[in-house]
């Protein structure tokens, strides 16, 4: 299993909205690196929910349950999705602050390449958010 970190503003789309859509294909990423991301994701994989911009934390857990297809908002066959669905809210929301601060996160790439919008975890990062966050 991989680990994953999607990125969302949530005024575009928030985890609350996520958690009543039940399910939602994961759109507009423009970014070649990131589409690169995508296409590496597999079902079962556990992705960190992390609201850019307004809050700027990670505030919950999703799995992808369908790999990659083509984006179904653009013609464009450079551009893929993958359908993602809420597991769990963390107790408490990871800070970008708390990210920083915590030596052991220092290479992740929501600190080295901050305007990345989905990247991979290492599976002891992944873990030490959770650990953070409960």
């Amino acid at each position: 299993m991989n680990h994953w970190l999607v990125k969302s503003e949530p005024f575009k789309y928030s985890w609350e909205k996520f958690n009543e859509d039940g399910r939602t294909f994961w759109d507009g990423v423009r970014n070649y690196q990131a589409r690169n991301n995508l296409k590496e994701m597999k079902e079962g994989d556990l992705v960190l929910f992390y609201h850019s911009n307004e809050g700027k934390n990670v505030v919950g857990i999703a799995k992808v349950v369908k790999e990659f297809y083509q984006d179904p908002t653009t013609d464009d066959q450079n551009w893929v999705v993958v359908d993602l669905s809420p597991v769990e809210t963390l107790k408490k929301p990871v800070t970008l602050e708390q990210i920083k601060a915590e030596p052991s996160l220092a290479d992740i790439s929501l600190i080295r390449q901050g305007r990345l919008s989905v990247m991979p975890l290492k599976a002891t990062e992944f873990d030490k958010i959770l650990e953070m966050g409960s």
